[in-house]
């Protein structure tokens, strides 16, 4: 196993890592939209949390060697289903490839943000 970390996303807030490298795919950790340089929430709705929120992935995929292009899983947590639409539409834009998913509503995210997203993917 090999742990990733950049500093192009948000460190970590706990005892765990950004991504996990195991068996030739990555895991992610959930990201949400934190700054990576301020740690300040980005965006005051889904669509522009789940922007850096891609964002985030973007940059903890890149440092695992892998891409958007090559997830197989993702896993979505929304504070509020009613904003299933907006996400999606900003998901989509990404995950062209279509990969398997789960997207369930959640009581309370980090902070309260809206959105989080974890995924797998091939290195």
């Amino acid at each position: 196993m090999r742990v990733i970390h950049t500093d192009h996303a948000p460190a970590a807030i706990g005892p765990y890592s950004q991504a996990m490298i195991s068996g030739g795919f990555v895991f992610t950790s959930g990201q949400v939209a934190f700054d990576a340089a301020t740690g300040d929430l980005v965006g005051e709705n889904v669509t522009e949390q789940a922007e850096q929120v891609m964002r985030n992935l973007a940059a903890v995929l890149e440092a695992a060697g892998s891409s958007f292009e090559k997830a197989v899983k993702t896993t979505c947590f929304l504070a509020d289903m009613g904003d299933f639409a907006a996400f999606n539409e900003v998901y989509a834009r990404y995950f062209t490839g279509k990969p398997a998913r789960s997207c369930v509503a959640v009581k309370t995210l980090p902070r309260n943000v809206l959105c989080e997203v974890e995924v797998i993917a091939e290195v």
